[in-house]
């Protein structure tokens, strides 16, 4: 790529596809191109193809996806493995028709088993059953992953997959129904303050900028109060507030800043082509891939304590063993990247401080 080159982003409002987009303006380059989902439909495969025949993109990120946390995973099973092959084949498919000369495709690390052996290497890709709760979504990212390299091996494309582990940072979803657990737990813990501190008026605030299924700060004290008790932020008769956490607390899960995320994928996709991904002596070409991450994790207890302390909420916090814990360890081995000469900058406890800062500002 150069400043020059006609860079597609796909999916440039979201968590992935903005700190990608800011990236790549901070690094100078030019000539980026973008559309929300009004503007185009990535499930609609004729406006794609009208799309990419227009636009003639050079590169692609393609980080555009329907995303969620356990519980929109586990509830909207159909819709997520869908809507995700409808964006990918679309998109990746296009790419190929169009001559795109690489393409980076953003997956997840749920593709990899459910019991896998810690930590998560590439090639455990395919060894064992995956977690239930996130099935559909998974496959859906194997399936992205295949149509790649058989694009690649068929075809002569470049396009390269990547699997982040768990993201946080500016322009996540904080949708408590919708929402992954760090971004869940910064906003519980910050409504559970206001109500501790009785600052109905940041209460209030809080729900206008993101209504809770449709109660906004408008409504009567009671709906908001009954709305944060549906998701677990309490408070009882002598004012005491508590925090509702899923699960044991017991998981171990890693965490990537989005930023950190976005600059190694500009870095792969500078540096890294299809063909250098895989030994040229071997007959079966499989596992391309390259895991994101930190090669570091942390449980949900001691996250949650995190959280917390950067929040300074005092109430007690109470884990509900009868919800589920997914997989008990999601660990990625990251020594693949590292050997590309990329390495995280951001640690957790300072990426917590500034995307509750980030928040507590929109």
């Amino acid at each position: 790529m150069d400043i020059s080159s006609r860079i597609y982003v796909a999916g440039h409002r979201g968590l992935v596809g903005s700190a990608i987009l800011k990236n790549l303006k901070n690094k100078g380059f030019q000539n980026l191109i973008t559309r929300a989902r009004s503007e185009l439909d990535l499930t609609d495969t004729l406006a794609v193809k009208e799309f990419f025949e227009s636009e003639k993109p050079e590169f692609v990120f393609l980080a555009a996806a329907k995303v969620g946390g356990i519980v929109a995973n586990n509830t909207y099973r159909a819709d997520f493995l869908h809507e995700n092959l409808m964006i990918q084949n679309n998109v990746i498919n296009q790419s190929y028709c169009n001559g795109v000369k690489k393409l980076l495709f953003l997956g997840s690390t749920c593709i990899y088993p459910k019991n896998c052996p810690q930590p998560m290497k590439e090639d455990y890709l395919l060894t064992d059953v995956l977690e239930y709760t996130n099935e559909p979504y998974a496959i859906a990212k194997i399936a992205g992953i295949k149509m790649c390299e058989n694009y690649n091996l068929q075809y002569g494309t470049n396009f390269i997959s990547v699997m982040p582990t768990n993201l946080y940072g500016p322009n996540d979803n904080f949708d408590l129904e919708k929402s992954h657990v760090l971004p869940a737990l910064i906003r519980k813990m910050h409504l559970g303050k206001a109500l501790e501190d009785k600052n109905f008026d940041e209460l209030r605030m809080d729900f206008n900028r993101l209504p809770i299924e449709g109660v906004d700060g408008k409504a009567a004290e009671e709906q908001i109060l009954a709305s944060l008790q549906k998701y677990g932020v309490h408070r009882a008769s002598d004012g005491a507030v508590s925090i509702e956490i899923w699960g044991s607390g017991k998981p171990m899960r890693e965490f990537l800043w989005s930023e950190d995320m976005a600059d190694a994928c500009v870095f792969i996709m500078e540096n890294r082509n299809f063909k250098e991904m895989y030994p040229h002596d071997i007959k079966e070409i499989r596992n391309t891939h390259i895991n994101i991450g930190t090669g570091e994790d942390i449980s949900i207890t001691d996250l949650a304590h995190l959280v917390r302390d950067k929040v300074s909420f005092n109430g007690e916090l109470y884990f509900n063993n009868e919800k589920p814990d997914g997989t008990l360890r999601k660990l990625t081995d990251v020594s693949k990247l590292n050997s590309l000469g990329w390495k995280h900058t951001v640690e957790l406890h300072e990426g917590v401080e500034q995307m509750y800062n980030w928040y507590t500002n929109q």
